[in-house]
């Protein structure tokens, strides 16, 4: 009997590996909405990435350091917080994805900040990022963060030259207070070449799932690449501190860029494997004068699939 219920619970979680990895999968998915044309142009210009099988095994396990990381955190009460920038399109939201997918919401979580609001133009630059920062056990990932101002208020002129030269005045001591204080801090930022991110921008516009990505912003970023670029070198000469530098991701292939900055992501912080008790589920009570109420069935969601 024991043999049959082993047997029975090992199916139910191979079953429940395989929806993990159909969740994997969709995440990759490419729509069949790109035009024949683009998808051509993208195959031809891209060298070979990492074979699938190898990319979601890597991936898993990163993912499974990243659960010890997150552990060793809420243990040691460390505080992490890790900066994403780059050029829009360089694939930003598709690693914080697949850092987050399975670790608890409860202690990681995403800041990604609208534009300022006429209030917070008028308050110290800095302070509409001080409440996101994290309390120890935490784990904070900024998906854009105070450096709009060196890059997309420079460039678009929302920010004054003297905004611009105050803020890489200031930034230095603020991010050394940020370290002084017992927070950990990486700075990544995600490279792309001009001929891959015009790429990814015609297939944003060409598939209907993705054309919400592009915004107006988003375009005139490629009448300014060269705005930008002089923006971004200004940035690393001026910011790149040796209690916070910058680390420059190689994203032109996503799945070798997820890989690598999860991988250079866990050998920046000494986490260790926390000790865990064994856990055993506990036996159901049953009370046999219990029964079971039989519910309308329209409270219920029609079974379409």
């Amino acid at each position: 009997m024991n043999d049959r219920n082993d047997g029975e619970n090992m199916d139910w979680l191979e079953a429940e590996l395989a929806d993990a990895l159909d969740e994997d999968y969709e995440m990759e998915l490419s729509e069949p909405a790109l035009s024949m044309e683009i998808r051509k142009i993208y195959r031809k210009n891209r060298p070979a990435t990492v074979p699938r099988a190898v990319y979601f095994r890597e991936l898993l396990r990163l993912q499974a350091e990243l659960i010890k990381l997150q552990s060793w955190a809420e243990a040691t009460e460390a505080k992490i917080v890790v900066l994403f920038e780059g050029r829009d399109a360089a694939g930003k939201g598709s690693i914080i994805k697949r850092i987050t997918q399975r670790l608890n919401p409860r202690t990681c979580r995403v800041v990604a900040l609208p534009a300022p609001t006429e209030r917070e133009k008028t308050q110290w630059y800095f302070q509409r990022y001080v409440p996101h920062l994290p309390a120890g056990g935490e784990i904070v990932l900024f998906d854009r963060s105070w450096y709009n101002r060196a890059g997309v208020e420079r460039v678009m002129g929302f920010a004054s030259e003297a905004q611009v030269e105050q803020f890489f005045e200031d930034v230095p001591e603020f991010e050394r207070m940020l370290v002084r204080s017992g927070i950990i801090l990486i700075k990544y930022w995600f490279s792309i070449t001009d001929q891959e991110q015009q790429l990814r921008f015609l297939m944003r516009i060409h598939d209907p799932l993705k054309q919400w990505k592009l915004s107006p912003m988003d375009l005139q970023s490629r009448i300014r690449w060269e705005d930008y670029t002089k923006a971004k070198e200004a940035m690393f000469q001026r910011t790149n501190i040796k209690e916070a530098p910058w680390f420059i991701v190689k994203a032109n292939d996503k799945k070798r860029a997820r890989l690598n900055c999860i991988d250079h992501l866990l050998s920046l912080i000494p986490y260790a494997e926390v000790p865990h008790e064994d856990v055993t589920l506990p036996n159901r009570v049953f009370d046999a004068n219990y029964e079971r109420a039989t519910l309308p069935e329209a409270l219920y969601v029609p079974q379409k699939y």
